[in-house]
């Protein structure tokens, strides 16, 4: 007879349904795990074993052939434990096998028995209801897993309190989704002295989802003011927050107690590889700029980073997605992200200052800046110069509007967007419109036109460029409370664009 249970195997966000076949077999005692398992899964027959020593239960003096299908499908991880473990179970007569034919499965066992949290809870209980199963996982993950609410989601503390469960001895009662509610940030923008120019593009960056820029000398504030932007964000729906949690619960950066609202707020250090930024390794994990879904991912010190790290950012600004392939595997991760960028003029970072600059300036800062290609300099939608700030405005008192007074102005700017979007699912912010949809609701008055198209010949603008403009345009119209785009938002627009060009349109 063979018994059969189901867990997934993750290929990116997907999860995939695998089926656990068991089968006792006449033979020399043995235990046997196929289905191309990696090395954790293979070692579950140890765990397994383990586990039900501690329950008293002994293995019967036959063959034991587990068999994970599809068979030619890659299986890694610990939660093999869990559903290896009932199909054995099931198959030794000790749990009903129509009952562990209807439930998916997730968990690593402790020699004790205990079931210990693992990755992926979130992404199975998908796979879980879409085939009409329950799920069965560590108690851990149960909040978590829960919030998929198609799906009815059992966490158990241990194999002895599942089995209970599935006997109906002791029915363990369907976990409830969970929030975590982390402490508010402190971090408010009124800290910030000087920098209005920083702080507005700041503030249209949050509301549109625009890619900022910020070059300024050292101690200018470009990290201070980066690290308030989350401040500035509204926080995540219920469908973004279900996305991006399903992308950290595979990375296994869901704390016990559910998912949270806040927007991701990734910082990735100058020495990040390729592998770490955009994602690959050991079965093809997501990198940072998944991890930053939905949420800022913050490049400090842009041009330390290896150009060939920075270039494979081209495409996935572009597109919101990035594929990660490699010989054992093909995956696509979602990592639509509001990029912050912060750099040093040159390699001393005081360019500007005659006094201290080093002896190869200008040359230094052409040299220095030049790490950035073009392309990439080109996804840029707002570039900020962050001048030093002098010692008498920082003997000043704390003036300017706080995080909270920017933060309702890029609510209700996000809140027109929704309103226009609505019939466009794909376009959450200004920053995604594109094509038709950009000329009918970008479309400036006939003086920001004028002035738009003198700007593009005169400084040379790509066509990248120029939709880029008309999509910032059309956020600070939205913060402005404006239907239309009119000629002050064009020139507020076109002026960052240029902020790092020399010369001003006349």
């Amino acid at each position: 007879m063979v018994t059969r249970t189901f867990t997934v195997a993750f290929e990116g966000v997907e999860a995939r349904l695998v089926e656990v076949q068991c089968a006792l077999s006449p033979g020399l005692p043995a235990f046997s795990v196929v289905g191309l398992p990696d090395k954790a899964v293979s070692e579950a027959k140890e765990r397994v074993r383990a586990a039900l020593s501690a329950m008293s239960i002994a293995l019967p003096s036959k063959r034991i052939t587990v068999n994970l299908s599809p068979a030619d499908l890659p299986k890694e991880g610990s939660h093999f434990d869990l559903p290896i473990a009932l199909a054995l179970l099931a198959a030794i007569g000790i749990l009903p096998a129509e009952e562990v034919e209807r439930v998916v499965a997730l968990g690593e066992l402790s020699l004790d028995g205990r079931l210990i949290a693992v990755v992926g809870a979130l992404p199975a209980a998908v796979a879980a209801a879409e085939a009409d199963c329950a799920l069965i996982c560590p108690k851990a993950c149960g909040a978590e897993a829960a919030w998929v609410g198609a799906a009815r989601v059992f966490g158990g503390g241990s194999l002895d309190q599942v089995v209970r469960h599935l006997t109906g001895q002791s029915p363990i009662s369907p976990a409830e989704p969970g929030e975590v509610m982390r402490p508010a940030t402190t971090r408010d923008l009124r800290e910030v002295k000087g920098q209005e120019r920083a702080k507005r593009a700041l503030e249209i960056a949050a509301a549109g989802r625009h890619h900022l820029m910020m070059v300024g000398a050292p101690g200018s504030g470009k990290s201070m003011l980066a690290a308030r932007l989350p401040g500035l964000l509204p926080p995540l729906s219920a469908a973004e927050a279900l996305e991006t949690s399903m992308i950290h619960s595979l990375a296994g950066l869901l704390t016990e107690g559910g998912i949270s609202r806040e927007r991701p707020f990734r910082e990735p250090h100058h020495t990040a590889s390729m592998a770490a930024l955009v994602g690959g390794g050991r079965g093809a994990k997501p990198g940072e700029i998944s991890l930053a879904h939905n949420g800022v991912l913050f490049l400090d010190e842009l041009p330390e980073f290896a150009r060939a790290v920075l270039e494979t950012l081209r495409q996935p600004i572009e597109t919101g997605d990035v594929v990660v392939a490699r010989a054992n595997a093909h995956v696509r991760y979602p990592c639509r992200f509001l990029l912050i960028a912060a750099a040093n003029p040159c390699r001393c970072g005081h360019l500007a200052d005659a006094a201290r600059a080093c002896a190869k300036a200008p040359a230094c800062g052409e040299d220095y800046l030049g790490r950035i290609s073009g392309p990439l300099m080109d996804r840029f939608d707002l570039r900020v110069d962050v001048p030093p700030v002098s010692f008498t405005d920082l003997d000043l008192p704390a003036t300017g509007e706080s995080s909270a007074q920017v933060a309702a102005r890029v609510a209700e700017a996000r809140d027109r967007q929704a309103r226009r979007f609505a019939a466009h699912p794909q376009v959450r912010a200004n920053a995604d419109i594109e094509g038709r949809l950009l000329d009918e609701v970008a479309n400036p008055d006939a003086e920001g036109r004028a002035l738009l198209a003198r700007a593009a010949e005169r400084f040379g603008l790509s066509a990248r460029a120029y939709h880029r403009v008309l999509r910032v345009a059309r956020t600070i119209a939205d913060l402005d409370g404006s239907d239309t785009v009119l000629k002050p938002h064009v020139a507020e627009a076109v002026g960052y664009r240029l902020s790092l060009a020399q010369g001003a349109l006349t």
